[in-house]
């Protein structure tokens, strides 16, 4: 598996979002389009924006707190027909569990329970390869997203 990190969350030139991991060593790129209200709590989280009632994400964090479970990792692990498929691994007292999710909902997870995001081999497949420093890439990957839909891509629906 591939340990990766959320850099940011844009908007192609259709005005969909879409989240990009990148690897621990920032030299490959996954986009996945996502639905706007997972994209808005996953930017919240990146900017550490405290909203004044929890959001759904929050929600399912002190539940699971509540009742003594973590979220250990999440791992984005198939693409077909244009979906991404991932899994929330929790552990309760001990015993492990997975629950299947949508990779947007499992991010917002992962970052409000400081998780680590993983993708399997098949999914990395689907990644773009970063050949120069990132911050010029996010640049170019703006421009880029301004030009593109989702339809461009094998696997883009979250």
């Amino acid at each position: 598996m591939v340990h990766m990190k959320v850099r940011g969350v844009a908007l192609d030139q259709q005005m969909n979002p879409v989240v990009l991991l990148v690897d621990q060593a920032e030299t490959m790129a996954l986009p996945i389009w996502i639905g706007q209200a997972e994209a808005t709590a996953i930017a919240m989280q990146l900017q550490g924006v405290k909203p004044p009632r929890p959001m759904t994400h929050d929600l399912l964090r002190a539940v699971l707190k509540s009742l003594s479970a973590s979220v250990t990792r999440i791992v984005v692990t198939d693409v077909k027909d244009s979906t991404y498929f991932a899994e929330i691994h929790i552990a309760t007292n001990g015993t492990p569990l997975v629950i299947d999710s949508r990779p947007s909902d499992a991010i917002a997870l992962a970052l409000r329970s400081e998780a680590p995001i993983f993708v399997t081999p098949q999914v990395a497949e689907q990644a773009i390869t970063l050949k120069k420093p990132l911050d010029e890439e996010m640049e170019e990957f703006k421009k880029f997203l301004e030009k593109v839909k989702p339809s461009d891509f094998k696997g883009t629906v979250h």
